[in-house]
């Protein structure tokens, strides 16, 4: 099947939160504002988040990111709290490979909403939804091997270590050699 055909929705909802594709105006104010307020915690981990972006540039980037959803070349989940509508972070399946079909699943999170479960939450229902409504056959997370909290969610979520990769990649400043650990789940 072409995946253009996929009924992807635009909107999945767990017991406490509401992810959805990121198409609204004015989306790009409230992600920057997040990234503005995690900027430190995020810096150390992830290459976009090593100057501080405009609200033009994340806005930018979110309907680019949205423009991927619809050509099915990624999935970007903005992630709400349902009660107070508050921003918590963004989950996506990326790296999307149809032929075998597999995918990565990549994370950040507000660090004010940090330590609360919700990106574990976030991410379970993400992986479901990838294993069973787009039928991957497998979903892989890649984290920094020294990234503790990253690691710690698909080892909750029952994803197996298939290893570490030593000298593997760049630390998100460029600056030194890495290890990613590899998980996985499949179907």
């Amino acid at each position: 099947m072409n995946p253009l055909l996929l009924d992807v929705p635009l909107q999945l909802e767990t017991e406490r939160l509401i992810l959805r594709a990121p198409l609204q105006t004015g989306d790009g104010n409230i992600v920057n504002q997040a990234i503005r307020d995690s900027f430190h915690e995020l810096k150390a981990w992830l290459p976009f988040a090593q100057e501080l972006p405009t609200v033009e540039e994340t806005e930018v980037n979110l309907r680019n990111a949205h423009i991927n959803f619809l050509k099915r070349e990624s999935f970007r989940f903005l992630i709400f709290d349902k009660d107070s509508n508050d921003f918590i972070g963004t989950t996506s399946l990326q790296g999307i490979n149809w032929d075998i079909p597999k995918c990565e699943i990549g994370y950040w999170i507000n660090t004010k909403f940090s330590g609360n479960g919700y990106m574990t939450e976030a991410v379970k229902e993400l992986a479901n939804f990838g294993l069973n409504n787009i039928k991957f056959r497998r979903i892989e997370i890649r984290c920094e091997s020294t990234n503790l909290k990253s690691r710690a969610i698909p080892e909750k979520l029952g994803f197996v270590l298939e290893g570490t990769l030593r000298n593997d990649d760049l630390s998100a400043d460029g600056s030194k050699l890495t290890d990613t650990c590899f998980y996985s789940i499949i179907k």
